[in-house]
Parts: structure tokens; C-alpha cells; sequence
């Protein structure tokens, strides 16, 4: 296992190296990573979506979640939340800041078209009729409460998020085997879940399955029936209610992480 040192140098190294790689190369990694976080909010919504006790439903989600990240660390592809660590490149005077914003720009788009694919995908393979429909309403329910959040709770849940997630992803780089990095991965995700933080990419998944299911009939009668203010959920609300804000949240708390660790493992001081 490297020391935090280590992993500090690592990074500087990678994030120079995340800025120089091609376009198209950049975005079909970031569209891959938006699958995995995507793929990790369909097994997260399925497994709860007939529990009733929502400490427990929020626990199993927690537990089955953090497999997105698992994939992304393992399999080598490139998510926006993660990627705000770049900046520790930049404090090192390694790379620009105009590339920088051009890296994350790049992967914010490839994320959000990765994650509204496999929304399509639940969607078109009726995979939100599972459990009578339960799963539909379920994901509509949880559309509408990310959507109904007021623009300081979307950041600073942004930020506690991103904090967690950064440090999950310097925990992964200091292991030396997949089974390591899948291992230090997991706690942190699970408590970034659990405490219900808000992760820009998972809701790029998150929201528009709910509204894609909104705009089934049947699905939505049985959302009105459950109470569900289906009217907060549309396009207009899930960018500026939550995104805009939770993606803000989650460069602070991200580029928190890297501006600390570089502080205290790289600053080079004066003599």
C-alpha cells in the first residue's frame, strides 16, 4: 500500500496525464463511467424498492451503491467528481487551468450522456415495472425529492458528497490490487449514501429515470395515487434545482480534498 505521499506524487502525474488525453478517447471514458454510476442507481433503486422503513431502504442502497465507483476505479475510465482532484496537478504549476476546465467540461458531458443512456435503457427494457411497478413510482418519488431541494441544501450535500468521494479515490490509488481498491472504495461511498449527500453524476441517472417514468401513463397514475408531487419533476427543475447547484457543491468539496492534501504532502516550502 503506497503511503499518502506517494499517492499525492501518483496523482500529480495522472492528473497531467487526464489532460493531455484526446478528446474523443476523454468523452467515450467519461461515458463509460457514466454507465458504471448509472448501472450502480439501477441496483441501488431495485433492491429497496419494496422496503417500507427508510433507514433500512437507505442503508441497502448504500451498500449495493458504491459498485459504480468500484467499476469506474477498476476498469480505468474517467468520472467528473473524481476528476475534481485535477486540481492538485494545477497547485503543482504541472498543467494549465484552462486545460483543467476543458478536461472536466469534457467528462461532465460524457457522464451525462452515459447515465441518460441507461435511463433510456430501464425504461425501454421495463426494468422499472419491476415489483408490480413499485420500482417506477419509487423512482419517480425519488426524482421528485431531489428536485424539491432548495439551492444551498443541493450544495453543501454536494459537498459533503464529493469530500467523501475524492477521498475514496485517493484511498483506491495508495492499493495494490483490485481487491484493495474495491475495499477502500467502499466505506467511503457508503457513507457519502448513507448520510443521503448529493453525487451530480448519480442524479444524471437518478432524475431523468424519474422523469422518463413520469411519462408513462400507467406509472404516473400510480405516482399521483401515492401522493407524489409529480409537478416539481421536469427538465427545467433537475437542472437548476439540482444539478446546477449539486455539481457546484461537489467541485468545493472535491477541490477541498486536493487543495488540503496538497497543502500538506507537496507544498514546497521556502527556505
Amino acid at each position: 500500500m503506497l503511503s499518502t505521499k506517494e499517492v499525492m506524487e501518483k496523482y500529480v502525474s495522472l492528473g497531467e496525464n487526464k489532460v493531455n488525453t484526446p478528446f474523443l478517447k476523454t468523452l467515450l471514458l467519461a461515458v463509460i463511467a457514466g454507465f458504471f454510476i448509472a448501472l450502480a442507481g439501477v441496483g441501488a433503486n431495485a433492491a429497496i424498492a419494496t422496503i417500507e422503513n427508510p433507514s433500512i431502504a437507505k442503508l441497502i442502497s448504500a451498500v449495493v451503491f458504491p459498485a459504480g465507483l468500484s467499476m469506474v476505479s477498476c476498469a480505468g475510465c474517467e468520472l467528473f467528481t473524481g476528476d475534481s482532484l485535477i486540481v492538485i496537478s494545477l497547485l503543482d504549476k504541472k498543467i494549465k487551468f484552462s486545460s483543467m476546465l476543458k478536461c472536466w467540461i469534457i467528462v461532465y458531458i460524457g457522464n451525462l450522456i452515459g447515465s441518460i443512456l441507461i435511463a433510456l435503457l430501464a425504461s425501454a427494457s421495463k426494468q422499472l415495472s419491476l415489483y408490480d411497478s413499485k420500482l417506477a413510482v419509487m423512482t419517480i418519488s425519488i426524482a421528485v425529492k431531489k428536485t424539491s431541494l432548495s439551492f444551498s441544501q443541493g450544495l453543501f450535500l454536494g459537498i459533503g458528497c464529493n469530500f467523501l468521494v475524492c477521498i475514496a479515490v485517493l484511498i483506491a490509488l495508495s492499493a495494490n490490487s483490485t481487491a484493495d481498491k474495491i475495499a477502500g472504495v467502499f466505506f467511503p461511498i457508503l457513507l457519502f449514501v448513507v448520510s443521503g449527500f448529493e453525487h451530480s453524476v448519480a442524479n444524471m441517472y437518478y432524475i431523468p429515470a424519474g422523469i422518463i417514468a413520469k411519462m408513462n401513463p400507467e406509472y404516473l397514475r400510480l405516482a399521483v395515487e401515492k401522493g407524489i408531487e409529480v409537478d416539481r419533476l421536469n427538465i427545467s427543475s433537475f437542472l437548476l434545482k439540482n444539478l446546477l447547484p449539486v455539481t457546484i457543491g461537489n467541485l468545493i468539496g472535491g477541490t477541498l480534498v486536493g487543495l488540503l492534501y496538497w497543502y500538506i504532502y507537496l507544498r514546497k516550502v521556502k527556505k
